[in-house]
């Protein structure tokens, strides 16, 4: 199977701690050198990884051990770091959105078309059994054709559990491009791509205070919206309806539901990984659970990582540059449509990734080359 694929990572903010949990078990990947505007951060963190060094950000992205950049960096940094890691040739996995605004989005895969470098980004969350088991029975035909489906998310804001919270409220945060990439990701690999998008969107006040951690108590402004809903037309006719709101305190709302003519389908929250859908058919008296039936089995943040690099010539990458800048058009386009009062025609598009069938973790994962 070869040697492990040399992987650096740069940015090691909570979010890490997760990509680490499945990275460091596998024997696909090889963590050679870490980085973060914290340098001690990055010394305590190669410390405890047997073939990783603490490099600064301009020495990783230009290493010649390393043959994968995954970026972890804030929404606000995110097309710095890949632009760089691709002028040196290296391939880029990052978090969620690709970038904060969709010119720097559409810079980052025009140059690593140019360079024949791969481009990959989360949410991966979509490669697990529970939004893959729904899509199964949607393409089984189990709710006949696909007419619409809703997504939900609203929490009363990030500045209640985390210890600095200030960018989910900065250019490139909110909620929409916050936790809209789980949802219409979700939405793509269910439906298929968006073809325009009509949004509205409030801002419940300009300032939050942060309630954890050393910061606790400080007031920190809002830039953003922090309440976008919408609705998204697909290629394929069905409609989506869209909320991400920071602004509410709870919902009994599913995450995720998928309407056709012969039954409705229940899909786990797009955030995790797993989860059981239901389903319940026209002339059904109630919902039945479905069994898990495809994707890949006890995963976590990072086997889109996997995914992209075992992808070559036979199948693509599912969590791919191209539906991320697509996910990123419909999110961005909704912030527009809301700003202009209109319905914008969007300017992207993508494949419909290829399911995962389901897929034991010692294979997608294993423990030995």
């Amino acid at each position: 199977m070869g040697h492990p694929h040399r992987l650096g990572i740069v940015g090691l903010g909570n979010i890490s701690a997760a990509y680490l949990d499945t990275l460091t078990d596998s024997a696909r990947i090889r963590i050679t050198a870490v980085a973060d505007l914290d340098t001690s951060r990055a010394r305590t963190l190669a410390d405890r990884l047997p073939h990783a060094r603490a490099l600064s950000v301009s020495e990783l992205v230009a290493s010649d051990e390393v043959d994968t950049v995954l970026n972890l960096t804030i929404p606000a940094a995110h097309a710095e770091i890949a632009l760089a890691a691709i002028g040196h040739g290296k391939n880029v996995y990052g978090e969620k959105p690709l970038a904060a605004r969709m010119a720097d989005a559409r810079e980052i895969v025009a140059a690593a078309l140019a360079a024949g470098v791969g481009l990959g980004s989360a949410p991966d969350t979509v490669l697990g059994t529970g939004l893959q088991t729904a899509r199964h029975a949607i393409d089984d035909g189990l709710i006949g054709r696909p007419l619409a489906a809703s997504a939900v998310m609203v929490t009363a804001g990030h500045e209640r559990w985390h210890p600095s919270p200030d960018f989910y409220y900065q250019s490139g945060g909110g909620p929409l491009l916050d936790m809209g990439p789980y949802y219409v990701a979700a939405l793509v690999h269910l439906l298929g791509p968006v073809r325009s998008v009509t949004g509205a969107a409030s801002r419940l006040r300009g300032t939050r205070t942060i309630t954890q951690g050393p910061r606790a108590g400080t007031v920190i402004p809002v830039d953003v919206d922090t309440h976008i809903t919408g609705v998204l037309e697909h290629d394929s006719g069905a409609l989506s309806t869209i909320t991400t709101s920071f602004d509410g305190v709870a919902t009994d709302a599913a995450p995720l539901e998928v309407h056709g003519e012969n039954g409705t389908l229940s899909v786990p929250d797009p955030n995790r990984f797993d989860g059981e859908p239901r389903l319940f058919e026209l002339g059904a008296t109630r919902w039945r659970p479905l069994p898990t039936a495809a994707g890949y089995l006890d995963s976590g943040r990072g086997v889109g990582l996997l995914d992209f690099i075992a992808a070559g010539p036979d199948r693509a990458a599912r969590a791919n540059g191209d539906i991320a800048l697509h996910s990123l058009d419909v999110m961005t386009s909704l912030l527009q449509s809301a700003a202009e009062g209109r319905r914008l025609e969007l300017t992207t598009t993508t494949e419909r990734p290829l399911p995962v069938p389901l897929t034991d973790r010692e294979v997608w994962n294993p423990r030995e080359l």
